[in-house]
């Protein structure tokens, strides 16, 4: 009978401190970058190619990050075969560039970004941020959804796929 009590006197006690760990509450962890993609459904494209381009590991990693996700859609409008072409093993850099082209380092809110930025991307190059009245773009393609908070930065869902100049050359 005494170890019973002193079973549940441990078992309580660790109830009690990891409560007050948690600040007495429990918050449900935050996802990274990759796992809010891959829960959201709509960004399949774009993790297949986040893994074909060895970039999982990086965007999973501390950052901030701040991501312009294309969604499949994005990805199914470019021209016939060019996503099958990117994913080809041969053309890796191809697709890291021009997937860190949609990458900017740091945490960065709608609100903390002006019209006419030009912020670097990972890939190298700078895109073109444009506010006005009927919402922004990231080099033409529309900010559909804004401030995805994710562990390590922040998602803005764009409706097309950004390719830096030097990659959409050789598409042509």
């Amino acid at each position: 009978m005494k170890h019973k009590f002193t079973a549940l006197f441990l078992f309580v006690g660790l109830f009690i401190s990891g409560q007050a760990l948690a600040g007495g509450h429990s918050r449900p962890v935050q996802k990274d970058i990759v796992d809010t993609a891959i829960s959201a459904g709509s960004f399949n494209t774009l993790t297949t190619a986040l893994q074909t381009a060895d970039l999982v590991d990086a965007l999973k990693g501390d950052g901030p990050f701040t991501v312009f996700a294309p969604t499949d859609e994005a990805f199914a409008a470019l021209p016939e075969g060019t996503v099958e072409n990117l994913l080809k093993p041969e053309n890796k850099n191809q697709l890291k560039a021009v997937l860190l082209y949609h990458v900017v380092p740091g945490k960065i809110r709608s609100a903390d970004i002006g019209s006419g930025a030009q912020p670097a991307t990972l890939q190298g190059a700078t895109i073109d941020v444009i506010g006005s009245t009927s919402g922004v773009t990231v080099n033409g393609a529309n900010v559909v959804s804004a401030d995805v908070s994710t562990s390590n930065g922040i998602i803005h869902v764009i409706d097309a796929v950004i390719l830096p100049p030097e990659t959409t050359a050789r598409l042509q």
